[in-house]
């Protein structure tokens, strides 16, 4: 690994300035891209982790419990427990599938263990964008300082 990294270094090291330019402005590119994905990913993470508190709390009801039901993120109207015991599960675009109240929650903790495990990944990956940005950056830093006396 730190033969990989020194060989790296010594590639952008050879780079001419304006190659050094344009590898750290798509490095940074690259990083506001996995930066973003990453805000999507934790906030998908939350929504799933706030439907399985839902759940659970939703299968501690009394059958005929009287409640507000969400029809959009701001409108609820009153309704009335009929059956706890399924679920109306959205698997994406617009399609529900009816599940058992287990396999509801199964399947919220299977997508939150899924989108952590994306997100430790991409967060790596960013990780080493970000590295070789900065080593881009100084790298040209450096060149440039030893360019300006010369002119």
């Amino acid at each position: 690994m730190a033969a990989a990294a020194a060989s790296s270094r010594m590639e952008i090291d050879r780079m001419s300035v304006e190659q050094l330019r344009g590898l750290k402005e798509q490095a940074d590119l690259e990083v506001n891209l996995f930066q973003d994905s990453l805000n999507n990913i934790r906030t998908a993470t939350a929504r799933l982790e706030l439907a399985s508190t839902a759940l659970h709390d939703l299968s501690l009801r009394p059958k005929g419990k009287k409640m507000l039901v969400p029809l959009t993120a701001s409108l609820y109207v009153p309704g009335t427990l009929d059956d706890a015991e399924k679920v109306l599960v959205d698997v994406g675009t617009g399609y529900f599938i009816e599940k058992t109240m287990a396999e509801g929650k199964d399947y919220c903790e299977r997508k939150i263990a899924l989108l952590k495990s994306n997100y430790d990944q991409l967060l790596e990956v960013a990780a080493k964008k970000k590295s070789i940005a900065d080593e881009a950056g100084a790298v040209l830093q450096a060149k440039l300082k030893h360019l300006a006396p010369a002119q």
